[in-house]
């Protein structure tokens, strides 16, 4: 029975990764769904676009805390277990995996990006503050959040390997550095097309409409 503790850890796991807080932050806070405009994606940055800083602060910070709780939790409780680096791996890409599918939600969820960061805190916090400086620097020079997530995702696994080598880190920054690109596909398309919006841009409403229309084709 000792090795489905590990499983239900992650099971755990991924039930608090599909807590959406862009959605229940801002009905807390009495503000409209964020998947009603901009974007129509749950995540802090969208948020942003209502002009409610502080809304979007207390999401990104609990999209992040909701990724790395559960390897915190591992780390400090898994260990007279002999649980390792690989279950503490396994319940992050889980709490991950939640937020883009959350169960709570009809699994349509955000796009991971504070999460993974959160994930990746947990397992290596070098990992993880080299990860969100690589976010800051681009988005603070281009003004483009999508393209920040892109180039850090693609970025964190390289980070990993060379400095820390290989194994169960590497292998869940690569897994969800490729979920991160594809979920931003949409994204990739609209920086292509020089459209995608900037940080702090006021809510185009017809964007969350187009959004929803190009993901049903």
């Amino acid at each position: 029975m000792e090795h489905l503790i590990p499983l239900a850890a992650a099971l755990a796991a991924y039930l608090i990764g599909s807590l959406s807080f862009a959605v229940l932050v801002s009905r807390a806070m009495g503000l409209s769904d964020p998947r009603r405009y901009g974007s129509g994606n749950p995540g802090a940055t969208n948020v942003l676009r209502s002009g409610h800083k502080g809304a979007a602060l207390l999401t990104l910070a609990l999209d992040a805390l909701k990724g790395f709780l559960p390897v915190w939790a591992v780390a400090a409780f898994g260990m007279p277990h002999g649980w390792g680096e690989g279950t503490a791996a396994m319940v992050g890409v889980a709490a991950f995996v939640g937020h883009l599918w959350p169960v709570f939600f009809a699994f349509k969820g955000g796009k991971g990006v504070a999460t993974a960061a959160g994930v990746l805190m947990g397992l290596n916090p070098w990992l993880g503050l080299a990860t969100v400086l690589t976010w800051l620097i681009v988005a603070y020079f281009l003004r483009y959040s999508s393209l920040a997530a892109i180039v850090s995702a693609a970025f964190a696994p390289f980070f990993q390997l060379l400095i820390w080598g290989s194994g169960p880190t590497a292998i869940a920054a690569g897994v969800m550095g490729l979920l991160l690109v594809w979920r931003h596909g949409a994204n990739i398309q609209k920086l292509l097309n020089g459209t995608e919006s900037k940080l702090g841009q006021k809510p185009t409403p017809h964007a969350a409409v187009a959004t929803r229309r190009s993901a049903k084709r």
